[in-house]
């Protein structure tokens, strides 16, 4: 009895030891994932009011508001330019970028591969190319172009599941000549069509905001935001599948369901944003990577904020910042500034690999 009771306060004494050096362990990294959601939240709040404010017709924030809860300001113009052009752009860009990053993020957190988004493995031209075809050839707008957008997305993924049977490599060569194959369907499409609408078609293609519509951002976020909130309710069981099956079954996460939910989402979202925003270059690519460094792992949120942020801000760039007066679709922008950010981030996770072998 005595070596019983002499034992246990031992015992007690080391529990709360254990807990607080563990305590100690995690809340750095906590912190400064709270810290870089933060910063997160505040430029795209900042790009964001950037892009509405400024430009070649500038508001105060004051005068925003005033405009945008319905009062007429007695600068001419103003009321038009602001709830029709910059407005609209700006919250196409912020839905439309955060579903791209959110998706992105998604999938290569799926599939565990940071070249698994889905503008690689064909997704965005599955459902560009459905879009295109009903709309420069059959004439089609407004809510069918959303229904074949997602169609086509769904069949992309279908096709490449179908023959990728599960290896990831494999899924990827085969995303790659999808998206090769209806880039040559998408090109048949312009030259089918007249010269409007093959030029209207290009621009859109390209990825552009500039001719957005209340209706069709009504669109985007009624069916983008519930796809954002699934995917960031998801992202820890994403999370727990990085681990691996195995460790997946023995944590007690449904695997398949999860997958299955994930997968839907990613093409949903992907569908929705492209049919309004055009198939925008890189922003799903990129927005997991920087997100995943700037958090620690992976996180759904910190990729919809970065893929918001890149896409805000090359709209305002290709709108306001080129030189010679020449307006550029948010897409080329994106791409141009796509390519060396994506080598700069191959390189610094090389050398961080290196650095964790030594």
């Amino acid at each position: 009895m005595n070596e019983t009771t002499s034992t246990s306060p031992s015992a007690t004494q080391m529990s709360p030891t254990t807990l607080e050096r563990s305590r100690v362990d995690t809340d750095p990294r906590k912190r400064r994932r709270l810290v870089a959601l933060g910063a997160l939240i505040v430029a795209t709040l900042a790009i964001f009011l950037v892009r509405v404010l400024l430009g070649d017709f500038t508001f105060t924030i004051t005068d925003a508001v005033r405009i945008v809860l319905g009062e007429q300001i007695d600068v001419s113009g103003a009321n038009y330019v602001l709830m029709e052009s910059k407005l609209p752009r700006a919250v196409a860009a912020l839905v439309g970028g955060a579903l791209f990053g959110a998706a992105g993020a998604a999938m290569q957190s799926l599939v565990r591969n940071p070249l698994a988004s889905p503008d690689v493995l064909g997704i965005s031209l599955g459902s560009s190319t459905a879009a295109v075809f009903c709309v420069t050839l059959l004439g089609w707008s407004g809510w069918p172009i959303l229904f074949v957008a997602v169609l086509g997305g769904f069949a992309v993924s279908g096709v490449i599941l179908a023959l990728a049977k599960g290896q990831t490599a494999r899924m990827i060569l085969v995303g790659i000549a999808m998206a090769a194959g209806l880039q040559s369907v998408i090109q048949w499409i312009l030259l089918k069509s007249n010269a409007f609408q093959a030029q209207d078609a290009m621009v859109w293609l390209a990825g552009s905001v500039s001719d957005v519509t209340w209706p069709e951002i009504a669109r985007l976020a009624g069916i983008g935001l519930p796809m954002l909130v699934v995917l960031a309710v998801l992202a820890h069981r994403l999370r727990v599948l990085e681990l691996g099956r195995p460790l997946t079954v023995g944590l007690g996460v449904p695997d398949g369901a999860t997958r299955a939910f994930v997968f839907v989402g990613v093409v949903l979202g992907i569908a929705v944003a492209t049919s309004v925003c055009g198939p925008v270059a890189f922003v799903a690519l990129l927005a997991g990577p920087i997100a995943r460094r700037l958090m620690g792992r992976t996180s759904i949120v910190a990729a919809a904020l970065v893929g918001a942020s890149i896409t805000i801000a090359g709209d305002y760039v290709g709108a306001y910042l080129i030189p010679g007066g020449g307006k550029l679709p948010v897409g080329v922008i994106t791409g141009l500034a796509g390519a060396p950010v994506l080598a700069w981030l191959l390189v610094a996770s090389q050398r961080g690999r290196s650095k964790g072998t030594r």
